[in-house]
């Protein structure tokens, strides 16, 4: 059995809120990268009412040595995933909305246009919420990154580097750090008034410089805010992690973060892409 350092030992919420987010996602049949990705933060945040929606099936076309999501033949787009996604917003009362999904490289256009009808329907049903998307890379096509951001409008549009330069390829055979950097750089550049949102997991073997250079890298292309977390094995099959990095790091990382010049950044073992993601935009 996994031994974890002491500070990675969780003191969970009740299961009763959590139970019946359960139960509104099993009833709307949708998909939530809480669950696919295994992630730690699920009993808390379930325990809030807040999640993360993963449209656009649960089998990705990529296949991360660091992910947990499923990866094959993707299902079929459900057109009628939209609205489901909306009358879940309404149910559970959100005030900000995290959208996201597997890559969709069988798809002509990736999933950007289900992506722009998901934020319109939420929107339709929902006028009063804010929109956060947290997107593949479309390969770097600007098309797509422009169709998101243009015809979405999300007040946060997020997209992951994942990791340091060095170890991308390592970790995300099929994608690319500067492509990333690239999406990160088209959404910036557009006229949309969002905030532009990266993330950054460690102990898988990055040095100090190697995250100072993220940040410059991150920063030098526009983006605004920033999450920093710890790697955390799903299973064997998966890279293992080198180090269990300490609060007291984070907190350092979180600072050198802020004087590279980041808006809002969060960091520490826990922290995910879209762990208490309203804060980033209402806090």
């Amino acid at each position: 059995m996994q031994r974890y350092p002491r500070w990675l030992k969780q003191t969970f919420s009740p299961d009763g809120v959590a139970r019946d987010v359960r139960a509104l996602t099993t009833d709307l049949r949708l998909a939530t990268v809480c669950e696919s990705a295994r992630c730690p933060n699920l009993r808390e945040c379930w325990s809030k009412r807040q999640l993360t929606f993963m449209i656009l099936g649960e089998r990705c076309t990529r296949s991360c040595r660091f992910c947990a999501v499923a990866h094959g033949r993707p299902e079929p787009v459900e057109a009628d995933e939209p609205g489901r996604v909306a009358e879940a917003v309404r149910r559970l009362g959100l005030v900000h909305v995290v959208i996201t999904s597997v890559a969709r490289d069988d798809l002509r256009d990736e999933g950007a246009g289900h992506f722009v009808e998901v934020i319109r329907t939420v929107r339709r049903e929902n006028p009063d919420v804010t929109v956060e998307t947290l997107v593949p890379d479309f390969h770097g096509r600007d098309e797509l990154v422009r169709t998101v951001v243009a015809e979405g409008r999300p007040e946060v549009f997020a997209h992951n580097v994942e990791t340091v330069e060095r170890l991308s390829g390592l970790l995300r055979p099929q994608a690319a750090y500067r492509r990333s950097l690239r999406v990160l750089g088209l959404a910036a550049s557009q006229d949309g008034g969002c905030r532009i949102k990266s993330s950054l997991m460690l102990g898988l073997g990055e040095s100090l410089e190697e995250v100072g250079q993220t940040f410059d890298d991150l920063r030098g292309v526009g983006v605004t805010h920033l999450t920093i977390g710890q790697y955390l094995r799903p299973d064997a099959d998966h890279l293992p992690v080198m180090e269990y990095v300490s609060p007291e790091r984070f907190a350092e990382y979180e600072a050198l973060a802020y004087r590279a010049g980041f808006a809002w950044a969060r960091s520490g073992p826990f922290v995910r892409s879209s762990y208490h993601a309203a804060e980033a935009l209402h806090g």
